[in-house]
């Protein structure tokens, strides 16, 4: 299933079919400019039109969906309109996660060939969705900066074993699995935000909404400020719907899908960087292009393109993050003979992936006998 694992024996092959083998960890034997020269020179031009036609691609068809489920749910007979709106919830929660992707673009500057313009359509975009646009964008790419570190990553550092909580052991079962994915899923996104849950470790407490939380530099200060500005708009704007529509309106008609995009950006998430295969670094052994290369594609079927593709070709997205999303698949092709085994693709549906992640991968630590302490690996022996 994995490209780029090693062999795996049969015997282990028998016992564990869904297994990958472990990506290779020693310094690639390429560098970042033979890969970028693998790729056609064309996947690297943004344009401005093309770009647009996503958003207003997604848009149309949000604002359909928004007709059909305000005109036709409330004609409904009970309890058929109590199943509809769960229905609708989850379609335009899977049409919006791609609307927070081209934002997730522009804060790479992949939407178009200016600063302005990426920062515009992206804090509207974000705002929309709740999203502090330029704090995220600025922890986000320090997380590009330091992918597979464990001093200095961003997001999804994983805890060695003696940094596990006490109560982990009474979660490492079937329903403390299915409570942590629910959690997960439904608050991680907000906690991450509010008290970088998951996220690196700060001297001080940090929160995405502090212009001076220990996240920012002086120099980004007044942009957090834009980011909270957008925020409160938006969520004034929705205040005001609720008193004029009522509470349940809006919960319907925006918190069901809300909660799908927040959901699918944290799990899209988890499983590009959460794999058996794949390692993480101690400073002693940490460089750019291994930690950039520690990253897993994934299949989610026909949510991809729905996706924009985010999520199959997350591996050259860490390479050339202001890569266009449009040319992300033909720039995955080309690489792939560059990278050969330390490409990493798992095609497993992404619903047992998560949960076999949730079970395998939960803390790291150097192999048992290894000189080298500097790499770690996913494991999950008793705690």
């Amino acid at each position: 299933m994995g490209a780029g694992g090693r062999s795996i024996p049969p015997s282990v092959r028998k016992e564990k079919p869904e297994a990958l083998g472990r990506s290779p960890y020693a310094k690639p034997p390429f560098t970042l400019s033979q890969i970028k020269k693998a790729i056609p020179p064309h996947c690297f031009q943004r344009s401005v039109l093309r770009s647009f036609s996503y958003v207003v691609y997604d848009l149309t068809i949000a604002a359909i969906l928004y007709y059909l489920a305000t005109t036709y749910i409330p004609l409904l007979p009970k309890p058929l309109n109590y199943l509809a709106w769960p229905i609708y919830g989850y379609i335009q929660g899977c049409i919006l996660t791609g609307v927070w992707v081209i934002a997730h673009e522009c804060g790479h500057h992949a939407f178009s060939d200016y600063q302005w313009l990426d920062d515009t359509v992206g804090l509207i975009l974000h705002s929309c969705l709740l999203v502090p646009y330029f704090s995220w964008k600025y922890s986000h790419r320090r997380h590009h900066s330091n992918t597979g570190s464990m001093d200095r990553d961003e997001v999804f550092v994983p805890k060695k074993k003696d940094g596990m909580k006490w109560f982990s052991k009474y979660l490492n079962n079937p329903p403390g699995r299915v409570l942590t994915l629910l959690v997960t899923l439904t608050l991680g996104w907000p906690l991450y935000l509010l008290f970088n849950v998951s996220g690196r470790k700060y001297e001080r407490f940090a929160c995405h909404y502090d212009p001076y939380g220990p996240i920012y530099s002086d120099r980004e200060r007044l942009q957090i400020y834009l980011s909270d500005a957008g925020i409160l708009a938006v969520s004034y704007g929705l205040y005001r719907l609720a008193v004029a529509k009522g509470l349940a309106w809006v919960l319907c008609v925006y918190g069901g899908p809300l909660l799908v995009v927040n959901a699918y950006l944290v799990l899209i998430t988890y499983l590009q960087h959460t794999h058996p295969s794949l390692p993480h670094y101690e400073s002693s052994e940490w460089d750019w292009l291994r930690g950039a290369l520690a990253t897993m594609d994934r299949d989610y079927g026909v949510l991809n393109k729905v996706f924009h593709n985010i999520t199959d070709t997350h591996v050259a997205h860490h390479l050339f993050s202001t890569m266009p999303h449009y040319h992300a698949m033909e720039a995955t092709k080309a690489i792939k003979p560059i990278l050969g085994e330390y490409y990493q693709f798992d095609g497993t549906p992404f619903y047992k992936a998560m949960w076999r992640e949730a079970k395998e991968c939960l803390y790291v630590e150097p192999d048992e006998g290894e000189q080298n302490k500097g790499i770690l690996w996913y494991n999950n022996k008793s705690l």
